[in-house]
């Protein structure tokens, strides 16, 4: 069942923007569009956004079957953090979200490949400022807990309701039925953010309440 369902929802995550590619390409074939820069560059944003869905896949895919390739060295997580908080300033910023940093000075250094947590914790910062509204503030904190590295991301957004909870790591699941592509991604970025986490013998949780809010933690080994 769980085969039948990725292969359906493969199916129509490929379906729209193979559509609109055709839709663009038949119109100006036809002389219903022109042929110029503003028309070509619709359909290869459609193009981009396969690329990107493919690519998610085989991540995944990689993830899951234990094979990710992961290239690790010593990493300072303060400054990893650091980094990735002010290349989402300008994004913040722009949707008057207040992007807040709570780093413990003189975290321990951490055997992770540094570009796949960097894509993990981009994951989750773009996933908060989508439910984030105007006025709103996302908090990074990283701190060491347990013998482990923490790393949370949590928001003021509306929350998560407890029916879907359990479902959030889940590939193409989407709490907001009405997100399209185009304003929410693949529906792959938490469960790929999962698969990283796991690759490096960490764990990743989320604790929400409807109207509260989420928060986004992960521990890695020290």
């Amino acid at each position: 069942q769980q085969r039948r369902d990725m292969t359906a929802d493969i199916a129509h995550e490929l379906r729209t923007p193979l559509t609109v590619i055709r839709g663009n390409l038949e119109a100006m074939i036809d002389g219903v569009y022109p042929l110029d820069a503003e028309h070509l560059h619709l359909a290869l944003n459609q193009v981009n956004l396969l690329s990107r869905l493919i690519e998610d896949l085989r991540t995944l895919a990689l993830a899951e079957a234990g094979q990710l390739p992961l290239v690790k060295r010593p990493t300072d997580l303060g400054q990893l953090l650091g980094s990735i908080l002010t290349s989402f300033a300008a994004e913040a910023a722009a949707h008057q979200v207040a992007l807040r940093s709570e780093i413990e000075p003189g975290l321990p250094k951490v055997e992770v490949d540094p570009d796949r947590i960097q894509q993990t914790i981009a994951i989750l910062i773009s996933n908060a400022l989508h439910y984030t509204p105007a006025g709103g503030s996302i908090t990074v904190a990283g701190q060491q807990a347990d013998g482990r590295v923490q790393i949370e991301v949590a928001d003021t957004g509306a929350g998560i309701a407890p029916e879907d909870l359990p479902h959030v790591f889940e590939r193409f699941y989407r709490a907001d039925k009405s997100r399209s592509r185009a304003a929410g991604g693949s529906g792959l970025g938490l469960a790929i953010a999962k698969g990283i986490v796991v690759a490096h013998g960490g764990t990743i949780n989320v604790a929400s309440e409807p109207g509260q809010g989420k928060r986004m933690a992960i521990r890695l080994p020290r």
